[in-house]
């Protein structure tokens, strides 16, 4: 009994938030805020002490919903706050997109999966969770910038890695891939 009043507070959880994540999207591209970087500076900056919160939402939703490419939105988050606080709140965004995407995928499973990602690339990776190569990859998806972590996280709620492995992982290598999206601009950019 517990387990399914659980399950349904759960459920009621997931439906609000991509309910709410659903409205923010068509809000971002009704206001062009995912045509380019300096229109998403722009309106993040208008947000004053807000701001924070609105990109750490931006970057939650960019991994949960990925319509903006998320080295888009980390060179943003740089440009717009700074290297020490742009990378901090991508850290803080993108772990927690990360962790929404397993969540969302340990609890509906892989019909959800179905729905969300090519069969030809959900096949590939179905077939790296039955080698027993899924947390291997997993680790080195996560720690090298470029690679599909978006699609990772959502494989890895299927993959029966616990959801401590999975954040001690996510925790852990996020910030290499986070600390060259935010030196580049310092370096590079000038």
């Amino acid at each position: 009994m517990k387990e399914q009043k659980l399950k349904r507070i759960l459920t009621m959880i997931t439906f609000f938030m991509t309910l709410f994540l659903f409205l923010f999207i068509v809000y971002g591209i009704r206001e062009s805020l995912f045509h380019s970087k300096y229109v998403l500076i722009a309106r993040i900056r208008q947000y004053g002490i807000l701001a924070p919160f609105f990109f750490l939402l931006l970057q939650t939703v960019q991994v949960i919903v990925p319509i903006v490419p998320g080295g888009m939105s980390c060179l943003a988050g740089v440009l717009a706050f700074g290297p020490f606080y742009g990378f901090l709140y991508n850290y803080i965004g993108l772990c927690i997109g990360s962790y929404c995407a397993y969540f969302i995928s340990k609890t509906f499973g892989i019909s959800l999966l179905k729905k969300i990602i090519k069969e030809e690339t959900l096949e590939k990776y179905l077939g790296y969770i039955k080698s027993k190569k899924f947390e291997l990859i997993f680790f080195l998806g996560i720690l090298v910038p470029g690679a599909p972590d978006d699609i990772l996280c959502y494989v890895s709620g299927i993959s029966g890695m616990s959801t401590k492995k999975f954040l001690l992982i996510i925790l852990l290598c996020k910030p290499l891939a986070l600390l060259l999206y935010s030196l580049f601009p310092i370096y590079f950019l000038r």
